[in-house]
């Protein structure tokens, strides 16, 4: 693989992750919100994150097997400058939280949705929501960091 190839499919799998966010935060949630009411609203949004959680886990593996491969091919740490640690480290954070999120409160939105539990569904949708709002703001600080300290 070329160090292009690593670079774009580095920088899609992002555009994937982060703009998926951005979408769902900015756009969705608010409209979703304004005109669906809680049993639809808690449907709605485990069939999306049905949709989208898969995509992320690509990006995820997209985004650790070429960040690896980059900087392995780069001469390791070492050789990077500091921007790569900080996304390094930004990104570590981020997949952590997108583990969270996936393993707990999305699993206990889909029971609740299940068992047609508007508390809990609530509850974890609001949980998933912060996540979701920091996993953003994090992804947007990792691109910030990336363009303005490379």
């Amino acid at each position: 693989m070329s160090a292009s190839i690593a670079l774009f499919l580095h920088m899609l799998a992002t555009v994937v992750w982060v703009g998926g966010m951005f979408f769902a935060y900015m756009c969705l949630r608010p409209v979703a919100g304004e005109i669906l009411e809680p049993p639809l609203r808690l449907s709605l949004w485990t069939k999306v994150f049905a949709r989208f959680f898969p995509w992320v886990w690509g990006a995820v593996a997209i985004l650790s097997f070429t960040g690896s491969w980059l900087l392995v091919h780069m001469g390791g740490f070492a050789s990077v400058g500091g921007y790569v640690h900080i996304m390094l480290g930004l990104g570590v954070v981020m997949m952590v939280i997108f583990l969270y999120v996936f393993f707990r409160p999305y699993r206990q939105l889909r029971d609740a949705v299940a068992t047609n539990d508007l508390q809990t569904g609530g509850k974890q949708l609001g949980r998933i929501r912060t996540f979701v709002g920091i996993n953003l703001l994090l992804g947007i600080i990792v691109i910030a960091v990336v363009r303005l300290l490379r």
